[in-house]
């Protein structure tokens, strides 16, 4: 990991760059859009740069998500997207991110978070499969996907339900 690399909160004049950094990340625009559709709609948003040498080269997203079942609904956030700049992968800025990421999210007192994302790397962060745990995604996904991670011991308790997204993500 580069030692010029620092993690700081989104700013309004970042929006094209981060814009830049998912489509690039991605290979495709809709993750750019859905950052894009996502800024001032939604609250928390938390949305994390990454900057080396002053470039902005990932950036990182956290927004609600809403947990349903038959005896009620709560409140959880959830991760993603998450993209690096294909020239800065594999260095170590993603893992940067998400960590410094969920310490945001737990010093904000989020205790529940989400990720729909790779399977071999979220669990180096504490996040397992989120259905064995009796909490699916409202996406067709599958199970080693959608994954779940308690920021505060007990946080989840024995909380069930389906996740559902904000209405943007149905368009990526």
């Amino acid at each position: 990991m580069s030692a010029n690399l620092i993690i700081r909160p989104e700013m309004e004049v970042d929006a094209p760059v981060i814009y830049h950094v998912n489509e690039a990340a991605f290979g495709r625009a809709q993750e750019a859009e859905l950052v894009d559709a996502l800024r001032g709609a939604v609250t928390p948003f938390l949305s994390l740069a990454a900057e080396v040498d002053g470039q902005v080269v990932g950036h990182i997203l956290f927004t609600p998500v809403t947990v349903k079942s038959e005896t009620g609904s709560w409140q959880a956030v959830a991760l993603g997207p998450m993209g690096v700049l294909p020239a800065f992968q594999n260095q170590g800025i993603g893992s940067a991110l998400v960590q410094e990421g969920l310490a945001a999210c737990r010093a904000a007192g989020y205790g529940v978070i989400f990720v729909l994302g790779h399977p071999q790397f979220y669990p180096r962060f504490g996040f397992a499969p989120a259905p064995p745990r009796g909490l699916p995604c409202e996406f067709a996904v599958p199970d080693d996907v959608f994954m779940v991670v308690e920021l505060i011991p007990g946080a989840l308790g024995e909380r069930k339900g389906v996740v559902y997204y904000h209405p943007a993500f149905r368009g990526v």
